[in-house]
């Protein structure tokens, strides 16, 4: 029996790997809870052998650490790792066997220098499956300038490597192999990455850009390198984290799944400094919130937005939820390394607007009566804080792009005593920036519901479907 098993996580943009050969598993790049591997695993009768991570993670907290020490695994890095952990340190082109299968080691340094791919085969040694970590993508290729630091390598070189990488270990491969990478579509480790999750190497031999049979050395560095993105600034200390070890999860969702009454819950807020972070839906935010709160609703891209707008990983945290979330809430923290929750609201919002305690509101109003209210006074100010390549692609006419991504740069742009109606795509990102800007003491702030789409929808704005930036000039 063979099995191969792609675990995927929207919320990351994320595929951790099951594999099993008889009564052996391997497991490749887990998330930080373990418990459904090890499940996956005793429902299937197989013993978890090995753990193959294809690098040192900068977008979450891997499981491997945890796993290894619950089942006995051995974890697994191609050259070049050192990690603080016991882990098997394998060669280029070094086999491994699990069951009738075997799995084959490929140093494929560029994204950064010791990652590796690795290459399945089933027992006859044909060639059936390449996991290829964050070296290649469903239409891209890995980043190469997030392990400037470590590599001690301009992003130019680390890009050269990826090409010779791609070009002497991967493009020789079968067409017929398919690709399963560690990321799609919304991942920050790219920036070109197609919605599908697994695709043959053929076919992205033919569809790739970063793959094109003609694409000199030179002409990739350029391609690759062109119109990078600051990435998110919690990347090195996840970095750190999977390299030298981090706190057990289950230790961390006792912390932080603490039930804390309303009075409790204040305390702690005033003696910790902690962040109060409201993840419910941003409809319900609005009409109702503690003050100084912020909103990242967990039935978003919650994780990635924590990472990108919480500076310190080591931030006290404090959580309202809806009820029966708390752990989810938690789990997903942890899942980009922020292990300090301390505790949620018992009986949410809910309790705290019984104990009689302060609320805020923001004022949330229909694209249509934004349209009504421009059509009074078109000097109205219209914030977009969605990312600059969608404003670029499309936007309402008279708005200005305040990208949520760079928050902090936009504080000094506003007037705290102007109004602003802002929106971001649905309501989302939207309610992101209005919480913070609301905590820094903007209260002139008011939200759009729908977002652009709604604002689209309404046929009453005027659409720019297209503006060069200088930046791009």
């Amino acid at each position: 029996m063979m099995k191969i098993e792609q675990i995927y996580t929207g919320c990351l943009a994320q595929g951790a790997y099951y594999i099993q050969s008889g009564t052996e598993a391997a497991v490749i790049d887990p998330l930080r809870e373990i418990q459904p591997y090890i499940t996956k695993a005793a429902a299937n009768g197989a013993t978890i052998k090995y753990i193959f991570e294809t690098h040192f993670h900068a977008d979450f907290v891997s499981g491997h650490i945890d796993l290894a020490k619950a089942t006995g695994a051995t974890i697994v890095y191609g050259p070049l790792a050192a990690p603080a952990f016991a882990a098997h340190i394998a060669t280029d082109g070094e086999e491994l066997k699990l069951g009738d299968l075997s799995i084959k080691v490929l140093h494929t340094p560029g994204h950064t220098m010791e990652s590796a791919c690795y290459l399945l085969s089933d027992k006859t040694g044909k060639d059936i499956a390449l996991f290829s970590g964050d070296t290649l993508f469903i239409g891209d290729v890995g980043r190469p300038d997030l392990a400037q630091k470590a590599a001690h390598m301009t992003q130019e070189e680390l890009a050269g490597t990826l090409y010779d990488s791609l070009r002497n270990k991967i493009l020789p491969l079968a067409d017929d192999i398919i690709v399963y990478p560690a990321h799609g579509a919304g991942s920050a480790c790219g920036k070109n990455m197609s919605k599908e999750t697994t695709d043959s190497l053929g076919h992205q031999k033919l569809t790739n850009y970063a793959l094109r049979a003609n694409m000199g050395r030179e002409e990739f560095i350029r391609e690759v390198t062109r119109g990078l993105m600051p990435p998110p600034g919690y990347f090195p200390l996840n970095v750190k984290m999977n390299k030298e070890g981090y706190e057990n999860i289950a230790d961390v969702l006792k912390q932080g799944t603490q039930p804390l009454g309303v009075e409790a819950f204040e305390v702690a807020a005033n003696e910790t400094g902690a962040l109060l972070l409201d993840t419910r839906a941003p409809e319900l935010f609005a009409q109702g919130f503690i003050p100084n709160s912020v909103n990242i609703g967990i039935d978003g891209s919650f994780a990635p937005w924590v990472g990108a707008l919480v500076p310190d990983i080591h931030q006290p945290i404090l959580i309202i939820a809806d009820a029966g979330r708390e752990e989810e809430v938690v789990t997903r923290l942890a899942r980009v390394g922020y292990d300090h929750s301390i505790g949620y609201l018992q009986g949410g919002i809910d309790a705290w607007k019984q104990a009689g305690k302060e609320i805020d509101s923001i004022t949330s109003i229909s694209a249509d009566e934004l349209a009504e209210r421009l059509a009074k006074d078109p000097s109205l100010a219209i914030a977009d804080v969605r990312k600059e390549s969608e404003y670029v692609s499309e936007h309402v006419s008279g708005a200005e792009n305040l990208p949520l991504d760079y928050i902090n740069d936009q504080v000094a742009k506003l007037d705290k005593n102007k109004t602003y109606y802002i929106h971001c795509a649905g309501g989302y990102r939207s309610m992101i920036f209005n919480s913070i800007l609301r905590a820094r003491g903007f209260d002139q702030l008011i939200d759009v519901k729908g977002g652009f789409k709604a604002m689209k929808d309404s046929g009453r704005f005027t659409i720019t479907d297209y503006v060069c930036p200088t930046t791009m000039l």
